[in-house]
């Protein structure tokens, strides 16, 4: 044994050549901590001074490679000054550098995932071979951050500035084909092949067939592109990049103003410039952020799991009610795995929950992302039916008929009596109170809350609602269930609206004010998108329908009637009343055409200005901090009152709920952490200045507590 740490064992293996395997001791997957690192560089250190090594293969024990550094470290790291996240990446950087300059041949087997640090690993060897199965890339981008451990460098000299910046920029996750194509890694191989083709490849460098020197002075040396060329590939990036990532996530643009920056340098002075480009976004709000989202993720992840151990089998699944929701739900348990009985009522309705599975099907095949025969295995694995015949096999079942609690409890008392009595019954309600829809059956324990976001194949949330009744083993098969389909579920308490509609009303509510005191609902959305929404208030009520949003609307106002009842006929309302439902019948706040591929547009309808003018107290040009605090302040109090009513467990759940079910920008973290960012005693001094406008404006009395004391709603 040549090395042996805790993450790290290097060993001779065969006429000279050294293994180095990675395999963290007491954790799933190989990641790059300060245990690892250290533990790199005792290893290379080990490695210059044996005497006879030919070479160097690098592998992995676990199923993927390295899955990249370790995020949990990243909060106390980034916390730290400018300098001292230069100096850190600089220090890592040593070891990578280390491995690159070892006196022999050095070759990566590249198996599973190989992300971020983990694929700068395989960068710093002469050579990579990989796994048919395996996928590479580096994501710091989503994190807000760009490669630190000389990814910007290594990738840009061995594969070119287009093909970098396209890896680097878009945080893409790559197959081995895709990798093997711009010349990322050098050879695609059987997972069982992979130390025999590295080993070949160091034969071949000892025997002068290949020139590893070559390789590496390359990868060490400046960017082979001519002044004017090198401005052109570098301008036309930041141009295109900046473009598609918007001002709100700066990484992607600062990661190609670096690479620019150190194209005519060679390897030690190009990574100082990249490490110091890396701290600059380190210490944004940004990466603040989406750090923090995905660690409340991961957070996330273990609670689901943790259901998982409690759950029962899922092997069939029903729905109710085909329809579009319906044929979603269908498709997307089909899609993943979980066979699936779509029942309806009529044949128009089955035929019409089929037609949407094979429309999203027919997509997958044309985009190359499954073949015929797949598409067909999936369209087996849904049984249409109009009776409730073969309910006695199904194991969970979604109602997804019409929002209407009579509808729902007859269709579920009638279900309840068809399935097994162990057999869990579910609600894609959105608003409907699952206390309520449980009165009248047998086995309340047995039932709960499951809301799907539209479209269900798209929208990455699922509700898991808990009634007051609902068994613990009710709510681990659902998550179950949902995590099987490829979901993410939140368990949240009953409540009217539940977490995200009742958060996204006080929302739809400052609008209304808005327009009502004279604001252009056009300059609403315009001012939002700028701030982060995927799309404005307005064009979101065409999206959802005004007439689910009008029943949405009387459910929360019945519910919380001290602050969501408003007497004073809306735009909304207007809307409604005019039938203009939105997107659904081509005319709401906008009109809509076809464009050319065959998706809705929306355009500017001047008749919308004359018909809500009843409603509209005179025009008045509102700035956009104003029109930001009177949308944000509403929807960031109620997000608070959900938390303080034990709605939701902790603030990740809140801020995960918000992002996946609405929409709310990642970049800003969620609602809660928008406060915190803001300082709570801030946010309420802000709202403070808008009391007049009524309770949807009013902090809650624990808020106040917390603003005096200076407490946070993360640590």
């Amino acid at each position: 044994m040549i090395y042996e740490g805790k993450a790290i064992t290097v060993k001779e293996i065969e006429g000279g050549i050294a293994q180095l395997n990675f395999d963290l001791q007491g954790e799933s997957v190989n990641k790059f901590n300060r245990l690892t690192i250290e533990e790199l560089g005792a290893a290379t250190d080990a490695l210059k001074a044996q005497k006879n090594l030919k070479g160097l293969v690098v592998t992995s024990s676990k199923d993927s490679f390295i899955v990249g550094a370790d995020i949990t470290e990243f909060t106390d790291l980034f916390a730290g000054s400018e300098e001292d996240l230069v100096a850190n990446n600089l220090r890592a950087n040593e070891v990578f550098n280390a491995v690159e300059d070892l006196p022999f041949p050095t070759v990566t087997a590249i198996n599973g995932i190989a992300l971020g640090g983990g694929f700068e690993m395989c960068l710093a060897t002469d050579y990579r071979v990989m796994d048919k199965k395996a996928k590479v890339g580096l994501p710091e981008v989503k994190l807000g951050i760009f490669p630190g451990f000389g990814g910007t460098v290594r990738l840009s000299r061995l594969v070119g500035v287009d093909n970098a910046v396209e890896w680097i920029c878009g945080g893409t996750e790559n197959r081995a084909d895709a990798a093997l194509k711009v010349g990322a890694v050098d050879a695609v191989v059987e997972s069982d092949k992979l130390v025999d083709a590295a080993i070949a490849i160091i034969n071949q460098c000892n025997e002068g067939k290949l020139d590893n020197q070559a390789r590496r002075e390359e990868k060490k040396g400046k960017i082979k592109l001519n002044a004017m060329e090198s401005m052109m590939a570098f301008e036309i990036s930041k141009a295109f990049v900046g473009g598609k990532a918007g001002k709100n996530y700066p990484a992607p643009v600062e990661a190609i103003k670096v690479m620019q920056k150190h194209a005519s340098m060679t390897r030690d002075k190009a990574i100082e410039v990249e490490a110091k480009g890396f701290a600059k976004m380190a210490k944004t709000n940004v990466a603040a952020c989406l750090v923090g989202l995905f660690l409340n993720d991961q957070a996330l992840k273990k609670k689901a799991s943790a259901w998982e151990k409690e759950a029962a089998k899922v092997d069939l699944a029903a729905v109710l009610g085909a329809g579009i929701m319906g044929g979603g739900v269908a498709y997307q348990s089909a899609l993943k795995g979980t066979p699936i009985i779509m029942k309806d009522i009529n044949q128009d309705g089955i035929k019409l929950g089929l037609d949407e599975a094979k429309k999203l099907l027919a997509k997958r095949v044309s985009k190359g992302k499954m073949d015929a025969n797949k598409m067909a295995d999936v369209l087996n694995s849904i049984t249409p039916t109009l009776n409730y015949g073969d309910f006695k096999n199904v194991d969970l079942v979604v109602e997804a008929v019409v929002e209407n609690p009579k509808v729902k409890d007859a269709v579920l008392r009638e279900t309840e009596d068809a399935v097994r009595e162990d057999a869990i019954l579910t609600s894609n309600t959105s608003t409907i109170s699952i206390n309520l829809l449980a009165k009248n059956l047998k086995r309340p324990e047995n039932f709960c809350g499951m809301h799907f976001f539209n479209p269900v194949h798209m929208m990455p949330l699922v509700e898991v609602i808990r009634g007051e009744k609902t068994s613990d083993r009710a709510i681990a098969t659902t998550v179950a269930y949902a995590k099987a389909m490829g979901k993410t579920p939140i368990v949240v308490n009953d409540c009217p609206g539940f977490l995200v509609n009742r958060v996204l009303f006080p929302y739809f509510g400052g609008f209304a004010g808005l327009v009502r005191d004279g604001a252009d609902f056009q300059k609403i959305d315009k001012v939002m998108e700028k701030f982060g929404w995927p799309m404005g208030p307005a064009y979101l009520l065409d999206v959802v329908g005004m007439d689910t949003a009008k029943h949405a609307n009387e459910v929360m106002a019945e519910g919380f009637p001290d602050r969501m009842k408003d007497e004073n006929k809306s735009a909304i309302d207007v809307m409604f009343e005019n039938k203009r439902y939105g997107q659904k019948n081509n005319v709401g706040f906008y009109k809509y055409e076809t464009d050319k591929r065959g998706k809705p547009k929306k355009v500017v309808d001047e008749e919308t200005y004359k018909l809500i003018e009843p409603v509209v107290q005179g025009k008045k040009d509102f700035e956009e901090e104003d029109i930001i605090a009177r949308m944000m302040i509403p929807l960031c109090l109620e997000t608070v009152r959900c938390l303080e009513d034990g709605i939701v467990e902790d603030p990740a759940d809140a801020d995960m709920g918000l992002i996946y079910g609405i929409g709310f920008p990642p970049f800003r973290g969620g609602a809660l952490r928008y406060i915190d960012d803001m300082g709570v005693d801030k946010f309420v001094e802000l709202a403070d200045k808008y009391a007049d406008l009524g309770p949807l404006y009013h902090p809650t009395e624990k808020l106040r507590e917390m603003a005096k004391t200076g407490k946070k709603f993360f640590g």
